[in-house]
């Protein structure tokens, strides 16, 4: 049992790629950083003595307050959190005891674009379907809660990159996009070290819907299906994608808690 004020890594990990993930703020020391340059999925660093910044990222959000052990930094910010009337709770064991978990995901701070405005920008074809609703999906959960997504006209894409300082995804030729027989799901997987069993498990999903081998998942099937309904539900791009991310949500606690469940008819033969 965590202490008072204080969430275990094993509760956050449980919290973290759901809607309910609470604001995630590092406040190690810029040495501590420096020596171990990664963040745990979805958190900012910012420094300890800025509360009022502090309390601006945590967008009215409860907040888990991340420091090296759990210990000065990250309890003086949570109290001052606290008093202020903010919901905190600091980590317990902070970066040590979340590196020494089991199944621990960290992301690697060389990994993450250059904020535009406090937040990263990306940029992608207008009428977005799988693989443009995944990886943003991905984004909001496990990198950048506060990301920002454009959709334009695939002609107009490197210029609203150059004007905008936005980051193409899911665009033939750049960084981030397809590899071989991999989706750019697959892509940001790699690139910001986020592999685990439920993500993984999306992963095969994504991919045989986004580039139709059906074969190789029987969901894909469903995930296009739905895919293209959402798309023709909805004319506002930022519309669908908001839509699109409730069922990704869906998607992975089927993939981290459900995928054995089955159903049936009569009812009892299944769940």
């Amino acid at each position: 049992m965590a202490a008072p004020n204080a969430i275990t890594p094993r509760q956050l990990l449980r919290l973290i790629g759901t809607p309910q993930a609470p604001a995630l703020i590092d406040v190690r020391t810029d040495a501590d950083f420096k020596d171990d340059p990664c963040l745990i999925p979805g958190a900012v660093h910012h420094s300890h003595d800025d509360v009022a910044g502090i309390k601006k990222l945590s967008d009215d959000r409860p907040c888990v307050v991340i420091c090296q052990k759990g210990k000065k930094l990250s309890q003086g910010v949570v109290s001052w959190l606290q008093a202020d009337g903010v919901t905190a709770e600091y980590l317990e064991g902070g970066m040590f005891g979340w590196h020494d978990m089991a199944g621990a995901q960290s992301v690697p701070v060389s990994a993450l674009p250059a904020p535009v405005g406090g937040h990263t920008l990306w940029v992608t074809r207008h009428r977005p379907k799988i693989d443009r609703i995944a990886c943003p999906w991905l984004i909001r959960r496990f990198v950048d809660a506060r990301a920002r997504f454009l959709f334009v006209a695939p002609g107009e894409i490197q210029g609203v990159a150059e004007h905008f300082g936005a980051i193409p995804f899911d665009v033939e030729g750049t960084h981030w996009s397809h590899r071989g027989d991999k989706c750019t799901f697959d892509t940001m997987l790699d690139e910001f070290t986020l592999h685990s069993d439920p993500l993984n498990r999306m992963a095969t999903i994504v991919r045989a819907a986004d580039t139709n081998q059906h074969d190789t998942a029987p969901e894909a099937a469903g995930l296009l299906a739905i895919s293209v309904g959402l798309s023709r539900q909805y004319r506002d791009d930022h519309q669908q994608l908001e839509a699109g991310l409730h069922l990704y949500d869906a998607l992975y606690r089927w993939a981290r808690d459900g995928s054995e469940e089955t159903h049936d008819w009569p009812a009892g033969h299944g769940q």
